[in-house]
């Protein structure tokens, strides 16, 4: 089991006030992580971004072992209803934060050691089974941001790794947080999805949390560049 104990590492969870991100920083807390919980409503407030406000928050926190960059928004319309600026903030929260925070992060986990070696560490990213596919429901800000949460995760993973930085991604399906309420709370939504769930349940919350610490943690000390999707077989159809 102690390659699931984060005893003496220090974490930053973005978009940590509830959903997945809450779930996340309390089970890191659980496998022995002191976390900084970054968010607008609670803990470190960020607005991830604007990078004046990442850098003066990674200020506070110090350098960290470990950042799950788990901030995100949608905006569900379709490609001719979504405005301009509704499409800039979806990718400016759910691509630019995400860099901003791993650019900032990464500086710390590469900073060298009393021994000449880096600290390295690791960054787990949200992505999304939109990230894979076009999706069930018209939503192209939110599947267009997702993809490009996978592919940075694969260059971040080359450019970071002579630096022992390991940067990998989650990729959940439907879970019930306040962003998928509206599918959630719609009986007709929800009939669609799981019609595209071979496994006939959806994850939870913890669930996404458990892949997030594996990929954080020392089990997963030689993998990098990977998306997990934790999907209950969307994407194997």
């Amino acid at each position: 089991m102690e390659l699931f104990e984060l005893k003496g590492k220090t974490a930053v969870v973005t978009g940590a006030a509830r959903g997945i991100g809450k779930a996340t920083a309390d089970l890191l807390e659980k496998a022995g992580a002191k976390v900084f919980r970054m968010d607008l409503d609670a803990g470190i407030r960020c607005d991830v971004s604007d990078e004046k406000q990442v850098e003066k928050a990674f200020q506070e926190t110090g350098p960290v072992d470990i950042l799950v960059n788990n901030a995100g928004i949608a905006v569900r319309k379709d490609a001719f209803d979504i405005t301009a600026e509704e499409w800039d903030r979806v990718i400016d929260v759910n691509v630019r934060g995400l860099f901003l925070c791993s650019r900032v992060a990464a500086r710390g986990m590469k900073a060298k050691t009393k021994d000449g070696l880096p600290r390295g560490g690791a960054i787990v990213n949200l992505a999304s089974i939109m990230g894979f596919s076009g999706g069930i429901f018209p939503n192209p800000a939110y599947q267009a941001s997702k993809g490009a949460v996978v592919n940075l995760t694969r260059a971040l993973a080359l450019e970071f790794a002579e630096h022992k930085i390991r940067v990998n991604a989650v990729a959940p399906t439907f879970v019930r947080t306040p962003l998928t309420e509206p599918v959630f709370s719609n009986p007709e939504l929800l009939k669609k999805v799981m019609e595209h769930t071979p496994l006939g349940v959806l994850p939870e919350t913890a669930d996404i949390a458990a892949a997030i610490l594996f990929l954080a943690g020392p089990a997963a000390r030689c993998i990098t560049g990977v998306t997990l999707p934790v999907d209950s077989g969307y994407l194997a159809r």
